[in-house]
């Protein structure tokens, strides 16, 4: 599995010459990063004087980004073997009318899969946004520009995402299931970019000397 590499490990595999680990992967991957650095940010509030009414929810916190990190470790994988079946329907027969349409049936649905392993890792991605900015906001000062870091791969994760959903909804059929999330990818996509930039903004100005 890709993420019992070491990490130079999986770094050299993704320079490799194999199509896999590709963004995909690496949109997981931003994802757990995203969720350790939340986790950091909130473990680093806990115990803190001065942040006592806001233990409870740093803890709370700290709890869910690490149960995303781990649903994000797993992305890394998931997407990855979503690229491989894909890559194993090509391969199916297609001497006869019968296996060609067999073969293309499942190319057709190995995609679908391809593209809604990625929106899940958005979706999740841009959940976890919200998780950041209320530690940013409300967690330890010091460690404020390491949830800004958590929150710029948190929507680099939502947008790698997005564009391995857009490149398979490309070459599908179902016309509804492909206007509907590429419907969903936008909004998507809008919602991460101002939210990253809301706190973004915010720190900045804050930290301006």
């Amino acid at each position: 599995m890709l993420v019992d590499l070491t990490v130079k490990e999986f770094l050299g595999k993704v320079a490799g010459s194999d199509p896999v680990p590709g963004g995909g992967s690496i949109a997981a991957l931003n994802g757990a990063i995203a969720s350790s650095l939340a986790a950091m940010v909130a473990g680093l509030t806990i115990g803190k004087k001065g942040y006592e009414e806001h233990e409870e929810l740093m803890s709370y916190l700290c709890t869910v980004a690490q149960q995303q990190q781990a649903l994000f470790v797993a992305d890394v994988d998931r997407d990855s073997e979503a690229y491989n079946q894909v890559f194993d329907c090509f391969k199916l027969p297609k001497s006869t009318d019968e296996e060609k349409a067999v073969r293309s049936a499942a190319i057709q649905e190995a995609t679908k899969q391809a593209a809604l392993i990625p929106m899940q890792v958005a979706h999740r991605a841009f959940e976890l946004m919200g998780i950041i900015a209320d530690v940013a906001r409300l967690g330890n000062r010091n460690a404020v520009t390491d949830a800004c870091v958590a929150m710029m791969a948190a929507r680099s994760s939502v947008l790698g995402a997005l564009m391995n959903v857009r490149i398979n909804l490309g070459s599908l059929k179902d016309r509804a299931f492909v206007e509907q999330m590429q419907a969903e990818a936008d909004t998507l996509e809008t919602a991460a970019c101002a939210k990253e930039k809301e706190l973004l903004d915010t720190v900045n100005q804050d930290l301006s000397v």
